[in-house]
């Protein structure tokens, strides 16, 4: 599972580095309490930000994605979160059988008790073949020509 503190901070980083700061708390409690209206932030508080260990609150992601000039969606998320979906359902239109759809709509159909054990179901057998395919050895390299 991903974790999403972890990716912010890199996001974070990656915004500040592009547009020409140091990615160092010192330089973000500077830049970040020069422009934000409420009660400033801390050089601890930023460098949690920073290491992954915590995420800012929404008004204070406004002020940092204002900044950096980037969308407060994409310094949280990565991404366009309506993005996503349309990329969800454009794979889902690609790579769903008939018969996957048809067992997907009768999941919708079962209450969420059911609902609840279907899905723990899968996602368990997708964390077991997902280790499965993290421990099968790489194929070998061709031999170079």
């Amino acid at each position: 599972m991903k974790n999403v503190k972890l990716e912010f901070a890199q996001r974070l980083r990656e915004a500040m580095q592009a547009m020409g700061y140091e990615p160092k708390p010192s330089v973000l409690e500077r830049e970040f309490n020069q422009r934000y209206w409420g009660k400033g932030v801390t050089l601890h508080g930023v460098r949690r930000w920073l290491l992954g260990e915590t995420l800012p609150s929404q008004d204070k992601l406004l002020v940092l994605a204002e900044w950096l000039q980037v969308t407060p969606q994409q310094l949280r998320f990565g991404t366009d979160p309506s993005q996503q979906v349309e990329e969800r359902h454009d794979r889902w239109e690609r790579e769903l059988s008939y018969g996957e759809r048809e067992t997907l709509d009768a999941f919708l159909r079962l209450p969420a008790p059911q609902r609840k054990v279907v899905r723990e179901v899968i996602l368990t057998f997708a964390q077991v073949y997902d280790r499965r395919a993290d421990d099968e050895p790489s194929p070998p390299e061709p031999p170079a020509t």
